[in-house]
Protein backbone atom coordinates (compact mmCIF):
# COMPACT_ATOMS: atom_id res chain seq x y z
CA UNK A 1 0.00 0.00 0.00
CA UNK A 2 1.40 3.39 -0.93
CA UNK A 3 0.95 6.31 1.40
CA UNK A 4 1.28 10.01 0.84
CA UNK A 5 4.38 11.64 2.28
CA UNK A 6 4.03 12.04 6.01
CA UNK A 7 4.30 15.64 7.12
CA UNK A 8 5.55 16.60 10.58
CA UNK A 9 1.93 17.40 11.47
CA UNK A 10 0.79 13.94 10.40
CA UNK A 11 3.61 12.26 12.31
CA UNK A 12 2.72 14.32 15.38
CA UNK A 13 -0.92 13.26 15.10
CA UNK A 14 0.03 9.58 14.76
CA UNK A 15 2.27 9.81 17.83
CA UNK A 16 -0.48 11.53 19.81
CA UNK A 17 -2.94 8.81 18.80
CA UNK A 18 -0.47 6.04 19.67
CA UNK A 19 0.24 7.55 23.09
CA UNK A 20 -3.48 7.72 23.88
CA UNK A 21 -4.90 4.78 25.81
CA UNK A 22 -8.20 5.35 24.01
CA UNK A 23 -7.01 4.89 20.42
CA UNK A 24 -6.38 1.41 19.03
CA UNK A 25 -3.93 0.40 16.30
CA UNK A 26 -6.99 -0.35 14.14
CA UNK A 27 -8.11 3.27 14.41
CA UNK A 28 -4.62 4.49 13.46
CA UNK A 29 -4.63 2.13 10.46
CA UNK A 30 -8.07 3.36 9.37
CA UNK A 31 -7.07 7.02 9.56
CA UNK A 32 -3.42 6.92 8.47
CA UNK A 33 -2.88 3.51 6.85
CA UNK A 34 -0.13 2.44 9.25
CA UNK A 35 -0.17 -1.01 10.81
CA UNK A 36 1.03 -1.81 14.33
CA UNK A 37 4.59 -2.62 13.22
CA UNK A 38 4.86 0.64 11.26
CA UNK A 39 3.54 2.63 14.24
CA UNK A 40 6.08 0.93 16.53
CA UNK A 41 8.89 1.77 14.09
CA UNK A 42 7.77 5.40 13.90
CA UNK A 43 7.57 5.61 17.69
CA UNK A 44 11.02 4.04 18.08
CA UNK A 45 12.52 6.59 15.67
CA UNK A 46 10.74 9.56 17.25
CA UNK A 47 10.66 8.98 21.00
CA UNK A 48 13.61 8.88 23.37
CA UNK A 49 14.64 5.27 24.16
CA UNK A 50 13.24 5.35 27.71
CA UNK A 51 9.97 6.89 26.52
CA UNK A 52 9.66 4.26 23.79
CA UNK A 53 10.24 1.41 26.29
CA UNK A 54 7.65 2.88 28.69
CA UNK A 55 5.13 3.21 25.84
CA UNK A 56 5.71 -0.37 24.67
CA UNK A 57 5.26 -1.67 28.23
CA UNK A 58 2.01 0.26 28.57
CA UNK A 59 0.77 -1.05 25.20
CA UNK A 60 1.62 -4.62 26.22
CA UNK A 61 -0.04 -4.20 29.63
CA UNK A 62 -3.19 -2.78 28.05
CA UNK A 63 -3.13 -5.25 25.17
CA UNK A 64 -5.01 -7.95 26.99
CA UNK A 65 -7.52 -5.46 28.44
CA UNK A 66 -7.81 -3.08 25.48
CA UNK A 67 -11.39 -4.08 24.63
CA UNK A 68 -12.50 -2.97 28.08
CA UNK A 69 -11.16 0.53 27.50
CA UNK A 70 -12.53 1.01 23.99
Amino acid sequence: MTRPEQTPETISEIIEMALSDHVSFAQIRAQHGLGPDEVKTLMRKTLKPGSYRAWRKRVRDFGTRREVYK
